[in-house]
C-alpha cells in the first residue's frame, strides 16, 4: 500500500493521556489508513471509506 504524501492525524478525541493514539492518514481518496501513534512503522490497517464511516458512526457518542 503506498501511503508517500498521505498527512497523519491524531484522533480528535485522543486526550494526550499515556500516548494511546490512534492516526487516520488523509490523502487517499480509495481508503482510509489508521496506525497506532506510538508505532508509526508498525502495520497499518485499511478500510474502505464507507466501512471507516459505518466505524466512526457506530462508535460515535451520542
Amino acid at each position: 500500500m503506498d501511503l508517500n504524501g498521505v498527512r497523519w492525524r491524531k484522533s480528535s478525541r485522543s486526550n494526550g493521556q499515556g500516548g494511546a493514539c490512534v492516526e487516520v492518514a488523509d490523502g487517499r481518496p480509495d481508503m482510509v489508513a489508521v496506525r497506532d501513534s506510538k508505532d508509526p512503522a508498525g502495520p497499518v490497517l485499511a478500510f474502505a471509506p464507507d466501512a471507516w464511516r459505518a466505524f466512526v458512526a457506530g462508535v460515535a457518542p451520542r
